[in-house]
């Protein structure tokens, strides 16, 4: 259903650091850097961008906004997890776990990254 994501930055080195740590998690390559210093992150088909503000504003997280990142066990989405912890970004909401959801358990870890954007990794369980 998506092509791709694009996340604002304040700081284009910091959020590779982020990025690279975290999506090596789940198994996606380091990011692809463009002569205007966007970043480019190529997985599945889909593209996760992340570039300063073509406006010059400053880039600030949207409210209600949530970007999710297919984690393939609990474990990869622990380490996405610990990833972010290690790389500038902060624990949000619970800890990582299982949820119970009328669709379905879901393994998530929710951090935000170092420009306060909301991620999460997520898991769906196995029926019981």
């Amino acid at each position: 259903m998506f092509n791709h994501v694009t996340l604002g930055s304040n700081d284009i080195a910091r959020s590779k650091a982020f990025y690279d740590a975290t999506l090596a998690a789940l198994g996606v390559p380091a990011a692809i850097q463009d002569a205007k210093g966007r970043l480019f992150y190529l997985h599945d088909g889909g593209m996760l961008m992340i570039t300063t503000p073509l406006d010059g504003q400053p880039a600030t997280p949207s409210n209600g906004f949530t970007l999710g990142f297919k984690a393939a066990t609990p474990e990869q989405a622990a380490a996405w997890h610990k990833a972010g912890v290690e790389n500038g970004g902060t624990a949000i909401e619970n800890p990582p776990g299982v949820r119970p959801l009328p669709t379905g358990d879901l393994y998530l870890a929710y951090l935000k990254d170092p420009d306060g954007n909301k991620l999460c990794a997520v898991h769906k369980m196995p029926p019981a």
